[in-house]
């Protein structure tokens, strides 16, 4: 056994005395020992690397998926508007979505493990576990511009699919989402069956009305949201308002305004003059845009200062998609996905304190 100062040994593994006088003082050098006012330790003594524990990601099954926006809010990694939304620990193993150019989007941006075909048949093909189930189930039935049938309507009844996969899986939580009209008198019945069969699974159930321009999202758009919670968990907490004062429309979308049509970035508008049903309104600069529809037929707003109706990039943009986030089909299938989706950086905030309640069982 040679003995040396601990700074000859912080030389020879190449680290600061600072370093080395911390990992003696907390014993994680077992020959170390102090001589007077100084550090000494064994020359042969190996340095002490601390093994990094992997962190093992939050596993999600995403129903109804569409192009991918609640999904890319639930994993992370993406920049809006300047702000970068990290990486939330969640991982997509498993995704299901009907429509073939949705598909195609969810590919191009996410991953190729979407399927694609009827949830009737998927159901049977998920996979044998998964931490939180997610879906934002259809709303044409429920949704005020639609044909009002309620969950007895063919579309909207396909929430009975997440309630199987929860009954499937048994994941630590689950999350549905649907139009903020669920919530309208003439909806009772529909919200009420809707909640007996989510509370029928065991679940600690919350749900509210989000606004998603309190969060962000330079949209004003009204979502509940259902979140499911094991009751082996501490009960989620929803995410409170980020901002005061809404990013408006002009915040948003200005820097596009002398941006050349572009098919590739996706900045393509209709032509569609003004419709007697719909499409008729324009933009204002000084406030968020008007709630994204999928089914307007070209009849999309109109911009706040330009004499076109707003672009495919643009309706991205007050949706909270990045721009990096590429839409590969035409214009109005793109029109649909986006209309479709759920805003990413609303979805962003929902998976952090869903991941709150989930870290902490870990930690009790």
């Amino acid at each position: 056994m040679m003995l040396i100062a601990l700074a000859e040994y912080a030389k020879l593994h190449d680290r600061s005395g600072d370093t080395l006088r911390r990992l003696a003082e907390n014993g994680d050098l077992k020959t170390a020992q102090k001589i007077g006012r100084n550090w000494v330790v064994d020359s042969d003594e190996h340095y002490p690397v601390k093994k990094r524990t992997k962190t093992k990601p939050i596993t999600v099954v995403s129903l109804f998926s569409g192009c991918g926006g609640m999904d890319l809010g639930l994993i992370g990694g993406f920049d809006f508007l300047g702000k970068h939304f990290p990486k939330t620990g969640l991982e997509i193993i498993w995704a299901n979505e009907i429509n073939a150019s949705a598909c195609m989007t969810y590919r191009k941006n996410l991953g190729n493990y979407i399927i694609e075909g009827d949830i009737e048949e998927q159901i049977h093909n998920l996979p044998k576990s998964a931490d939180i189930v997610v879906g934002g189930f259809p709303c044409q039935d429920i949704s005020i511009n639609g044909k009002m049938l309620g969950v007895n309507g063919k579309r909207s009844g396909l929430y009975t699919y997440i309630v199987e996969a929860v009954k499937k899986l048994r994941p630590k939580a689950f999350i549905a989402e649907n139009v903020g009209g669920l919530l309208l008198k003439q909806n009772e019945y529909s919200l009420n069956k809707i909640l007996e069969d989510f509370n029928s699974l065991g679940y600690n159930l919350n749900y509210q009305l989000y606004h998603a321009e309190q969060y962000g999202v330079p949209q004003t758009r009204d979502r509940v949201i259902f979140v499911g919670t094991r009751k082996d968990l501490p009960v989620f907490i929803p995410p409170k308002p980020t901002t005061e004062m809404p990013i408006t429309a002009y915040e948003a979308l200005h820097d596009l305004e002398s941006y050349p049509e572009d098919k590739a970035f996706s900045h393509i508008w209709s032509n569609a003059k003004v419709s007697g049903e719909q499409g008729n309104r324009r933009l204002l600069a000084n406030r968020p845009g008007y709630t994204m529809r999928a089914e307007c037929h070209g009849n999309i707003q109109f911009h706040y200062a330009l004499p076109r109706r707003i672009s495919m990039r643009e309706a991205a943009r007050i949706q909270s998609f990045p721009d990096s986030f590429i839409f590969p089909c035409g214009l109005r299938e793109t029109e649909r996905q986006i209309g479709n989706a759920v805003p990413p950086v609303l979805a962003w905030h929902i998976a952090n304190s869903l991941k709150s309640a989930i870290d902490g069982s870990k930690r009790e």
